[in-house]
């Protein structure tokens, strides 16, 4: 939270920064630096691995993280199984990765840590260049899945069945330009929830901090209301995340459904 003379800028949560001295790293032209939203994707990945890791025990009688994992991993197979069927059974890794890394991401993006000089969280989901590489990831494995399995055949997708004759260029044309904007759409999706909320709270942290510094009056009311707002604004935002993270597993297993039986 960038806080000059009583006031917060709402959008300097979401400024990409170089850390460790690496700004000066080139390859190839390029700048490279490792960034505080590549810090928390590696935080993210470790904090996943973690998770999977201490659920893969094993145990005759399962403990709660055994469980948690287990419960996870039977969420995403029955999701699969409703939507893409049988064959979805091979997209679990893939499904429950996906989910668990976005998760993890939007939660741990919201960690109180801003109090800690150095250790602000950083939600890398709140920037599209993520949620884009994320969504044309899974936009990619659904082409390739198609043109696998059925060849210049799965383009039979943009034609639905039944389509009149006369009615199939506009309507090929028509499909076509929807699913490709499904990445787009994907990403935009997950990317605008998480950084509307964050904004939201930065907005009215903004209000705790000018009440506060407004002394005796009306300020400190507009800050006590303010503060129990923002409570209520962040249990929101950790069902959103939760939220945000189901509606992007569940999109890319319909996609894959496409892909799978042409429907």
């Amino acid at each position: 939270m960038a806080a000059e003379a009583g006031k917060v800028d709402p959008m300097h949560q979401f400024t990409i920064e170089p850390l460790f001295g690496t700004d000066g790293w080139q390859v190839a032209g390029y700048n490279i630096p490792f960034t505080n939203s590549a810090l928390w994707m590696v935080i993210t990945a470790l904090a996943l691995l973690i998770f999977v890791a201490g659920g893969m025990k094993r145990e005759l009688v399962p403990g709660r993280w055994q469980m948690a994992v287990e419960s996870f991993t039977g969420f995403i197979d029955g999701m699969l199984a409703a939507n893409v069927g049988p064959a979805g059974k091979k997209y679990v890794p893939y499904i429950f990765s996906l989910f668990m890394f976005i998760l993890f991401a939007n939660v741990l993006g919201m960690l109180p840590l801003g109090v800690i000089p150095g250790a602000h969280p950083f939600t890398f989901t709140s920037h599209f260049s993520a949620t884009g590489v994320l969504a044309i990831m899974s936009f990619a494995i659904v082409l390739i899945v198609g043109f696998w399995k059925h060849k210049l055949h799965f383009f039979s997708l943009f034609v639905p069945h039944g389509t009149p004759l006369p009615m199939i260029p506009l309507i090929f044309m028509i499909e076509l330009v929807s699913f490709l904007v499904r990445p787009f759409s994907l990403g935009l999706r997950l990317f605008v929830a998480m950084m509307a909320g964050h904004v939201l709270l930065e907005v009215l942290s903004g209000f705790v901090i000018s009440g506060l510094n407004a002394g005796l009056g009306i300020g400190p009311v507009v800050s006590l209301l303010s503060f129990v707002l923002m409570i209520a604004i962040v249990a929101l935002e950790v069902l959103v995340a939760a939220i945000q993270a189901y509606v992007f597993a569940l999109l890319t297993s319909l996609y894959l459904n496409d892909a799978e039986n042409l429907h």
